[in-house]
């Protein structure tokens, strides 16, 4: 998919452009969202978290942004230099073709990282053709004014907060609290913007075309000697590999945590309320993201992961979502209150537009299984863990032991009363049955008698509660015939045998009412009221397990039709938000880590099966 570029659509109202029309750039720091227009409209400077510098996908007018485009009327194009995370916008005109190449410098020592460089090459291929650009910051997520001022022939963008130094090798002018530029280049001449962080030690300094081509150089170096240790050779590699160079951007490399998407607000129906941030590392997300990645062979990947969870988290108990939380700040804090931000529209006027996330203080079960799975496999294919890091994981699974009864949230984070979900219990089950594996494997210390009782009860609970026989069905939450893609997972964890009649009666009945043409809703809320207003489009992280699902059933034909339908609904350059709507476009969150990494997984497994 990275290499086939595809027309853009027509903007959407008042400017918006559709979530799918972007790509993604970043340095293992932050992102940038670059439209199919050539627009910057999503940006954070410094980390994941940190307020909005352009943020036009959330209120076109007072979001700010960084366009640059041609000055005539063109078609664009785009697509990924191949192997890498280096972005190409085209442009096509009756005089001529040229083209922006964006990244971010993975910065190698703390100079350089610290600038935090955006760099913007734009090169005219054939003929001649003209360029304009406008680049309108707008600091702390458009709540904080600045000022603008020449220095050196570099535009010093200051906040009371934030200065950025843009620096360009054509004339740059000052319009009000923004900076402009008009040029045309010829086949052959090119020109450089680039945007760092500037304060304390660090000084504007200018970016020179061959500096930029360098670091350009040094990028896709970067980027292509990563990829190069990936152990997947099967039939879908251009998209596995896609998904994983999206994964790794997502990856805090200050401390190994990994983001379950660089956006907050992105709404899950246009003009709903489902719009969170989720610019943190869930538990849960991250957990299954290292699975993906020890598949791939990036150990590297799970071993920062590893040190995050050793450094910045440490299991206590006292809060009401248990000895964990269900999410972190990328640095580790676990104080994430959420707001609301009342002046800036959101996409396609979706309000609220929130930061932050008061989901941290539920209680959801279910992490602890994926963390222990995690942990497990790490343990397994990595390397052992330490003596330290299975004395977390005993205390864990204790815990687990004494409260996995307990009613929660769930793993969709609902916020309609606490329910005994299925997919909490089975993630229990699975916490404890791993951490039994890895005592028995390496013949570490544990109160196995104990474990295995509770793993046992676990497991007799959900064959006689979580069985609905009007249903024919495992169901969502005890006492209720809901159906909830969740319960997907059941034969993935190994907890039910992939043939089992009442597993076989559960997937025809999921398919009969929550799949349409492969795409899977992950429940129903009209009869299974979550306490929010709204509809959803299908979960594409559900859509990947029921590929499984179907694989580990012996469907083969199915599952692979499956796949390639889901295929389909990628962007042009294989990149997935959260949900699909009912007529195939992004929504939610772009792109997101658990779309990707279930991509992997499906891909890898049905692989497998097929030989």
């Amino acid at each position: 998919m990275s290499t086939t570029p595809i027309e853009a659509d027509a903007p959407g109202a008042k400017g918006y452009v559709p979530i799918a029309d972007h790509g993604l750039i970043g340095d293992l720091r932050s992102v940038a969202l670059v439209g199919m227009d050539g627009t910057i409209d999503w940006y954070c400077c410094g980390a994941f978290d940190s307020p909005s510098v352009f943020a036009a996908i959330l209120d076109t007018e007072r979001g700010g942004c960084f366009e640059l485009a041609a000055a005539i009327p063109a078609r664009t194009k785009q697509f990924y230099f191949p192997d890498t995370n280096v972005l190409i916008t085209r442009f096509f005109t009756e005089d001529g073709v040229g083209e922006i190449q964006d990244f971010m410098p993975v910065g190698t020592g703390p100079a350089e990282a610290d600038r935090h460089r955006l760099i913007r090459r734009v090169v005219c291929v054939r003929g001649s053709i003209p360029f304009r650009t406008r680049i309108a910051p707008r600091f702390g997520y458009g709540a904080d004014r600045h000022t603008v001022r020449m220095i050196d022939g570099v535009a010093v963008f200051e906040s009371p907060k934030l200065s950025l130094g843009l620096t360009s090798t054509v004339p740059l002018e000052i319009d009000g609290p923004d900076v402009y530029a008009e040029f045309k280049i010829t086949e052959g001449e090119g020109v450089v913007f680039a945007l760092d962080q500037v304060g304390g030690e660090v000084t504007p300094r200018r970016c020179a075309w061959a500096e930029a081509a360098e670091d350009l150089h040094d990028t896709v170096a970067y980027w292509r000697r990563w990829l190069a240790s990936s152990r997947y050779r099967g039939r879908w590699r251009e998209m596995v590999h896609r998904s994983a160079l999206t994964l790794k951007l997502l990856t805090y490399a200050p401390t190994g945590a990994i983001v379950a998407a660089p956006t907050t607000s992105l709404p899950e129906q246009v003009g709903g309320e489902r719009n969170w941030d989720y610019r943190y590392t869930w538990v849960r997300d991250a957990a299954f993201a290292v699975y993906a990645m020890l598949r791939l062979g990036f150990t590297d990947e799970a071993e920062a992961f590893m040190r995050f969870l050793s450094r910045h988290i440490t299991p206590g108990d006292g809060r009401g979502s248990g000895p964990l939380q269900i999410m972190y700040g990328i640095d580790g804090r676990a104080d994430i209150p959420e707001r609301e931000l009342p002046h800036l529209e959101g996409h396609l006027g979706s309000a609220p537009v929130r930061v932050g996330n008061a989901a941290v203080d539920q209680l959801q079960l279910d992490i602890y299984g994926a963390l222990i799975d995690s942990i497990y496999l790490y343990d397994k294919w990595a390397q052992p863990i330490s003596s330290d890091q299975w004395d977390d994981v005993c205390a864990l699974v204790d815990w687990v032991c004494a409260h996995w009864d307990q009613p929660d949230e769930g793993v969709w984070e609902t916020r309609g009363g606490r329910r005994k979900f299925l997919y909490s219990r089975l993630m229990c089950w699975v916490a404890i049955e791993r951490a039994i594996r890895m005592a028995n494997r390496r013949g570490l210390p544990a109160d196995l008698t104990r474990w295995q009782g509770c793993r046992d009860t676990i497991y007799r609970r959900i064959m006689s509660h979580g069985w609905s026989p009007s249903r024919q069905a495992f169901v969502q939450h005890e006492d209720t015939d809901v159906l909830d893609a969740a319960v997907l997972m059941m034969p993935l964890t190994k907890f039910i045998a992939p043939t089992d009649p009442k597993w076989l009666s559960t997937l025809d009945a999921l398919t009969g009412e929550l799949v349409s043409d492969s795409l899977v809703y992950r429940y129903d809320p009209r009869i299974s009221p979550d306490g929010l207003h709204g509809a959803e489009g299908t979960f594409s992280i559900c859509s990947f397990w029921y590929v499984e699902a179907l694989v580990h059933a012996g469907r083969l034909d199915e599952a692979r039709l499956a796949f390639e339908k889901m295929l389909t609904y990628a962007n042009h350059l294989g990149l997935y938000a959260e949900e699909i709507s009912h007529t195939g476009e992004q929504q939610g969150n772009f792109p997101q880590a658990f779309t990707h990494l279930a991509l992997i997984s499906a891909a890898y497994n049905l692989d497998r099966a097929l030989g």
